[in-house]
């Protein structure tokens, strides 16, 4: 047992205010590519907010290095991570509500660590504040990561190093930074979650997402510890790190998207995946719900309450490509604390023993498989290709998305379509009317396609945007060196993304855009001739 931290004690803030465990033994693997106290009232902190520019086989050439700026980090950015084991660590709670408990486990080669939490915001530019810092934590090295050998499922199994509260942290999306006295410092995220969102604009975060792609301890549900396909994993647990910086799905694909939605000044509320998959409450009354950059593993519960919020005129907004692709489910983790393992065997499938009992529920893509259900019916797009990169090209011009952007028709911005991406797909099942906003040829492994920005609504009066592409948050950033890459995407198309993406959400938090904005003019048949 770690020592038991109160989040209200000691400090100022510094800027301002199912189960299938595995049943082969455990083995000890070494611990792979881990590299990964204030007081303040929501009021507070947000009034210190100021009112910018942020930000499946294809390719039409090599992507561009990231260009650099010069500027010092931000006082929130990471310093130096040192070595792998220099400091590492985790949540056992993906999320939390305000004033609850979480544990965190770090393992570090220095004597001793201190966590600040840091709030991501707009907060005048600054972009996150310090609402909470601990006192010195000492410090001490785990011990090894452990294999459940039966689906490849690697778990830290380390001991917790302190029990944090989160007293007085206002919603929102936070990154734990483990400050080493080495120097040295790694991020945790944590979602501070609201309880509900009526009359306010939802942030759904991909912890689900993060996890997937995790590569801690030399295993994810892309690779094995071999770099293969084969022995990759099929389940994946909460129970470790993340890679690197430990935040890099987050501040790739998310943190942009929730600095300009705090800019914004709209009401907001947050959560994850995993806590609408377990309770649709928090979607009740939403204006709005919004999918971030990369969204790809929903449990078809999170999808069904997704869509019944919708259906319901919560209008949705999906700010990447490749949104609700794979069928997950989740199960407890190895100490049996509920919903910290996300299984997908994907094309393997038919080997998940889970499948004799529940036919319909293979975790393998939602379009596949038994119980086939694709992407589309919720999000009127479907995911095509990676990985590209191509010319985001406007073809409605004069849409209410587009006010303020001054563009015509067929002008285009460079490198904003890829790595992955959507299209409408006139055979399968989407939301109606819809219109394409763009409509960005490409070409995929020698084969010319389109991706689409589309909007749609539904007779519940909500209104859908996909953009289309997943470097859309990542473009809210082009040009500032903070987080990712740019991908060669300039200050121009930063700005562009930034206005489009406020026009949709401050329409969205007025209510049902079906009854509020011009209803889509549906040119699927003109664009794909069907």
């Amino acid at each position: 047992m770690g020592a038991l931290v109160q989040g209200g004690a000691g400090g100022t803030p510094a800027d301002g205010p199912g189960s299938a465990r595995a049943s082969a033994p455990a083995t000890a693997i070494g611990s792979g590519s881990g590299v990964a106290a204030g007081r303040a009232t929501r009021r507070g902190v947000l009034l210190a907010a100021g009112a910018g520019a942020l930000t499946a086989g294809c390719s039409s050439g090599p992507a561009p290095a990231p260009r650099r700026t010069g500027r010092a980090p931000a006082e929130w950015q990471l310093g130096p991570m040192g070595p792998d084991d220099a400091v590492q660590g985790y949540a056992d709670r993906a999320s939390v509500l305000p004033g609850e408990r979480f544990g965190l486990y770090v393992s570090t080669t220095a004597r001793t660590f201190r966590v600040s939490a840091l709030r991501v915001g707009w907060y005048g530019g600054a972009q996150a504040t310090r609402v909470w810092v601990s006192g010195p934590v000492a410090g001490g090295r785990q011990g090894r990561a452990r294999l459940a050998v039966a689906r490849r499922t690697v778990a830290a199994g380390w001991e917790r190093s302190l029990e944090v509260t989160a007293d007085g942290w206002p919603e929102g999306a936070y990154l734990l930074r483990l400050e080493a006295d080495t120097g040295f410092n790694r991020y945790v995220p944590l979602i501070v979650r609201s309880a509900r969102a009526a009359g306010r604009t939802l942030l759904m975060h991909a912890a689900a997402t993060w996890q997937a792609y995790n590569e801690w301890g030399g295993y994810s549900l892309y690779r094995g510890r071999d770099g293969t396909y084969e022995h990759r994993s099929l389940a994946v647990t909460f129970d470790r790190p993340y890679a690197a910086s430990g935040a890099e799905k987050f501040l790739a694909y998310e943190r942009g998207a929730v600095v300009l939605a705090e800019r914004s000044g709209i009401p907001l509320a947050y959560t994850t995946g995993l806590d609408v998959h377990r309770d649709p409450a928090v979607l009740h009354g939403a204006t709005t719900a919004v999918a971030l950059g990369h969204d790809e593993y929903w449990t078809p519960q999170q999808r069904a309450h997704v869509t019944a919020a919708r259906d319901a005129g919560t209008n949705l907004v999906f700010l990447g490509a490749n949104t609700c692709y794979r069928r997950v489910r989740l199960e407890p983790g190895p100490d049996g604390t509920a919903d910290r393992t996300v299984v997908c065997y994907k094309n393997a499938f038919h080997a998940d023993p889970y499948l004799a009992r529940h036919p319909d529920m293979a975790t393998t893509d939602f379009r596949a498989g038994p119980g086939a259900d694709p992407e589309s019916s919720l999000t009127g797009v479907m995911y095509e290709g990676f990985p590209v990169d191509a010319p985001y090209v406007v073809e409605n011009a004069d849409h209410w998305i587009f006010r303020g952007t001054g563009v015509r028709r067929g002008e285009s911005f460079d490198h904003l379509v890829g790595v992955e991406y959507d299209r409408v797909m006139p055979r399968h099942p989407a939301p109606g009317p819809l219109e394409i906003i763009a409509h960005s040829p490409l070409t995929c492994k020698g084969r010319p396609s389109h991706a689409d920005s589309a909007y749609c609504t539904t007779p519940g009066g909500a209104g859908v945007f996909a953009s289309g592409t997943m470097r859309w948050v990542e473009a809210l950033m082009a040009g500032t060196n903070l987080d990712g890459r740019d991908h060669g995407m300039d200050a121009r198309t930063g700005r562009f993304v930034t206005r489009v993406t406020e026009n949709v959400l401050t329409a969205f938090a007025e209510g049902p855009a079906g009854r509020g904005r011009p209803a889509p003019r549906d040119n699927t048949a003109r664009l794909y001739g069907a």
